[in-house]
């Protein structure tokens, strides 16, 4: 039994690395296990350097059709799960076909990548860019499924910035139950960079109702697909408490939200034709029968450069 598994593995490890492994920003990326890890940091336009490192065990000989790698960005939707559709493919071929018997080191470069959207993982939705290293070899069929390529993941996170809008309008609405209850609030702005402060104010003109306790969500709401095949999935990722108590006619509210300690991103509009991503202001208000009553209103987001 030890002799066939032994028989199953890979005759070589594979490493890469970065050129500025050590000095780059990492950032946290959510893995599909729900456990986070620490990878590189790049934006658009970057040179993505670095080495590949086929070392064969000891004994060990691999015997190879070329070896490539491969920059991959990629959009997974998670009911078509396993289908990535490359938006972005870039090949470095290393090696021509051969043997190796010891250690060898392969420089890459893929210089000035484009890489025009933003890594994401949301519920139904993976963006991601990989560094994908294949060694091709010929295998007889029955051992095809394991050995017919060894390939490795290296996963970069891609981050791209946006300056402040040049045009950035209040938010002003209304909401209202005829001779029960009207009620103006009112956003400073309708566009927040990721690490802003939502100031707002909220005016009870006729309260007729008994209003129990006063609300403010955010609210996170993708869509793939489109016509009968669209799917949507709302994630309220953040509660805000207004108010505890009645509020008399005449009365105003403050609000101050700090965005900084949610995990926003930007907003997403048809990334790729796959998926959009919008984000949600949702008042709620809820009365002494616990009756509620809901005012939504669509916010951008966006992620302003930050300071080195």
């Amino acid at each position: 039994m030890n002799f066939l598994a032994g028989a199953f593995k890979p005759p070589c490890k594979i490493s890469i690395s970065l050129a500025d492994g050590g000095a780059r920003k990492k950032v946290p990326l959510k893995k599909e296990n729900g456990q986070s890890v620490m990878v590189p940091l790049f934006h658009s336009q970057e040179n993505i350097v670095g080495e590949v490192i086929i070392e064969p065990l000891y004994g060990k000989k691999v015997e190879h059709n070329g070896v490539k790698i491969e920059l991959l960005g990629q959009i997974e939707l998670y009911f078509d799960r396993g289908n990535f559709y490359d938006f972005t493919s870039l090949v470095r071929e290393l090696d021509v076909p051969g043997d190796l018997y010891e250690r060898k080191t392969y420089p890459f470069e893929f210089s000035t990548v484009e890489m025009p959207y933003e890594s994401y993982n949301g519920v139904n939705i993976r963006l991601r860019y990989v560094l994908k290293v294949t060694i091709s070899r010929n295998f007889v069929p029955n051992i095809v499924e394991y050995l017919d390529f060894v390939i490795i993941y290296s996963v970069v996170g891609v981050r791209n910035y946006s300056p402040p809008p040049a045009i950035n309008n209040s938010i002003k609405m209304e909401v209202g139950i005829e001779d029960c209850l009207h009620i103006e609030f009112e956003y400073s702005k309708s566009k927040y960079h990721l690490k802003d402060v939502i100031i707002g104010k909220i005016y009870f003109l006729l309260v007729r109702i008994k209003i129990k306790n006063m609300e403010l969500e955010i609210r996170r709401r993708e869509s793939t697909g489109s016509g009968t095949n669209t799917y949507v999935e709302t994630e309220t990722l953040a509660k805000f408490e207004l108010m505890d108590g009645a509020p008399v006619r005449g009365e105003s509210i403050p609000i101050r939200l700090f965005l900084s300690p949610y995990e926003l991103t930007p907003t997403y509009r048809n990334i790729n034709n796959k998926f959009s991503v919008k984000y949600f202001l949702n008042l709620v208000l809820v009365d002494d029968e616990d009756r509620r009553y809901f005012k939504q209103q669509e916010f951008q987001l966006y992620r302003l450069l930050e300071n080195p």
